[in-house]
């Protein structure tokens, strides 16, 4: 059974059990509680740190000659100066994090669709944009995987945050012990899914481990990490899917007979037409490797990227829209 290494996630408290959202309440999401065993979570909720009550007045974020103020509706009372300055003692502050989960369409803590009101009186149109302290996270670390609740409700979404989360937090026990044996072995075990991200900075972070430029293995380790980062950034297309599949059927063709070869071609098929979810085939390889004993392919993040105690039954059959 794997070891998983806990992901250090920034997390809006009021998604959680804390009851400091504006009326009181909390905004408890399921994922946050089942992922509580798995994950090491810093709360942090800016609109009670700048000294706001619970429950509280409404705020809003109004433009205001191409400024953004965040001002409390019922009584005109600004507290922009005071989350700016908030957000940045804690960007200073932190360090260590594999990632953000932030309250949606927050004034403070939203990333996106928060509704930013055009003026102060009542029944003022309204434009889309970020929450001050989301917008600040967003600036400053753009280079993590940053998400809101409510797109984690897509599966596709999820699944790359979840995948990337993890793969970072492997990764940092990987600067900890500060040796090139470690790094190796990272790099193999997450060859193939690495594969289905980008080949192309695959193969960068192949030449960096292969440190032909003879880097100390801080600045070795520092490199590869900036690769990584890089191929995280965004979600596998299927087609790269499809590829590492294919790949780690290879593993396979001299022991497979005709029938189970046409077999797996046809959920591959069935995958790339959108009729079947990435899980079925996936579960085949592995299925395979047991049963060829195949230690590599076993050990690949690909076949399992997190904890499956975090695969919702429900998404036995997503993941397969384009």
């Amino acid at each position: 059974m794997l070891k998983w290494s806990k992901p250090r996630i920034v997390v809006s408290k009021c998604l959680g059990t804390t009851p400091c959202r504006y009326n009181g309440e909390a905004s408890t999401f399921d994922l946050y509680i089942k992922l509580q065993p798995f994950i090491e979570f810093k709360e942090v909720c800016p609109e009670s740190a700048i000294g706001l009550p619970t429950p509280r007045e409404v705020i809003r974020l109004v433009k205001s000659n191409d400024n953004i103020r965040l001002i409390e509706y019922s009584t005109q009372r600004e507290y922009t100066e005071d989350m700016v300055k908030f957000s940045e003692r804690f960007i200073n502050d932190l360090s260590g994090v594999d990632g953000f989960l932030l309250k949606s369409r927050s004034p403070s803590c939203g990333t996106r669709d928060v509704k930013i009101y055009n003026g102060t009186e009542k029944g003022a149109s309204s434009s889309k944009g970020k929450g001050i302290f989301g917008g600040m996270i967003q600036n400053s670390f753009n280079y993590l995987p940053i998400e809101e609740e409510g797109r984690l409700k897509n599966f596709s979404i999820r699944d790359h945050f979840l995948s990337s989360i993890f793969t970072l937090a492997e990764f940092s026990e990987v600067k900890a012990n500060k040796d090139l044996s470690s790094l190796v072995k990272y790099h193999s075990r997450h060859k193939l899914l690495f594969m289905s991200y980008n080949q192309t900075e695959l193969k960068k972070l192949g030449r960096i481990v292969a440190n032909h430029d003879h880097l100390n293995i801080d600045e070795l380790i520092d490199s590869y990490h900036i690769g990584l980062l890089k191929l995280l950034s965004r979600t596998p297309r299927y087609t790269s899917n499809i590829n590492v599949l294919m790949h780690a059927l290879g593993y396979f063709s001299d022991y497979l007979n005709s029938k189970e070869k046409e077999f797996m071609l046809s959920v591959i098929d069935k995958y790339r037409v959108g009729k079947m979810p990435l899980s079925v085939p996936i579960n085949i390889v592995k299925s395979h490797a047991i049963r060829f004993n195949n230690q590599y392919l076993l050990e690949q993040s690909f076949l399992e990227p997190y904890p499956e105690e975090l695969i919702d039954i429900s998404d036995s059959g997503k993941g397969i829209s384009r």
